[in-house]
């Protein structure tokens, strides 16, 4: 049986520790969790603490949980150990359906009957991962934002047997965490953020293959343009404002039919070798002479800042309330 409170939820257990594996394990640290690492793959354990090291500073910029400390992380090598006291598991393997789906059953033959599977899968649904589970009703897909440690979406997702009370459960926990989640209604693949993101990553592609702009110019379309509405409104919300005092009535009035306009290509561009090396090169000339230590930094300050200022001026945003 299936508890309905997070409270319940002590343990965690993050399986595979690449960039998002230790941003769970950063994000539930930080909110004064227990947590267990795993990774088979050779020298992992000493990338994850020398990872969660330093990441922890930023976090304590950002506010730790009390309780919060280093010393409730743990890494454990073996699978079966693993997740044997797990509450809640978050599995991070590889962007592979066969991969995902060997690995999920594996951890429902391992761990304890109430504990949550939880995967974070950028695509792959729900219902696909669960068909290989003796106890389906418990997996769910739960899909963050790098870094995870300071962005708070996380989309979750229930497939075709998964049980209510779970969704409701992982969603208690994940506010719990600081997190908003967001419940995804119908599952689809991509979920709601990354079929966003896409749609604009194949317009930027055609932008830059066809010689129109460069990688640093497509970026400098939306950083000082609709990037800095977005952060705060979305893009439904910019346009209602954009609709002046009757809103989006006024806006789909008048430009309603300029969406029939054949601006947008539905379909990615070939990734030739020739369009690699123009991405490539011009993302590298963006960042010339800074490292990615040095990048990620300056973002996670940044993004401190900005989640703070959100907080501020959009009451929706407040990490108290529900999405």
């Amino acid at each position: 049986m299936i508890q309905s409170s997070a409270d319940t939820i002590k343990k965690i257990t993050v399986v595979g520790t690449g960039v998002i594996g230790q941003g769970w394990i950063a994000r539930f640290l930080s909110q004064g969790y227990q947590v267990t690492a795993n990774d088979p793959a050779p020298g992992a354990e000493e990338k994850v603490f020398t990872a969660i090291k330093n990441i922890w500073p930023m976090l304590k910029e950002k506010g730790l949980t009390e309780g919060a400390s280093l010393d409730n992380l743990t890494f454990e090598k073996d699978l079966a150990k693993a997740v044997a006291d797990a509450d809640f598991i978050q599995e991070n393997a590889p962007e592979r359906e066969d991969v995902k789906r060997k690995l999920l059953a594996e951890i429902d033959e391992l761990s304890k009957p109430e504990a949550i599977i939880s995967s974070s899968t950028s695509g792959i649904m729900p219902s696909v991962l669960q068909k290989d589970c003796a106890h389906p009703e418990r997996v769910i897909v739960a899909h963050p934002f790098n870094p995870v440690y300071l962005i708070p979406l996380v989309e979750v997702v229930g497939g075709e047997k998964t049980d209510a009370a779970v969704v409701e459960r992982a969603r208690d926990l994940f506010e719990a965490a600081r997190m908003k989640p967001l419940i995804v209604r119908h599952e689809i693949d991509g979920h709601i953020g990354d079929r966003l993101m896409e749609a604009i990553w194949r317009e930027a592609l055609h932008i830059v293959n066809d010689g129109i702009a460069t990688t640093g110019e497509v970026d400098a379309s939306i950083v000082y343009g609709p990037g800095l509405r977005w952060a705060l409104m979305g893009p439904f919300l910019t346009l209602h404002l954009a609709g002046g005092e009757r809103g989006m009535r006024h806006m789909l009035e008048q430009f309603g039919p300029a969406l029939k306009l054949p601006w947008t290509k539905l379909v990615a561009p070939e990734l030739t070798e020739e369009l690699s090396d123009k991405v490539i090169s011009g993302c590298e000339e963006q960042t010339e002479g800074q490292d990615m230590a040095t990048l990620e930094k300056r973002r996670d300050e940044f993004l401190i800042k900005l989640t703070d200022l959100l907080e501020e001026y959009w009451p929706a945003a407040n990490l108290n309330g529900r999405l």
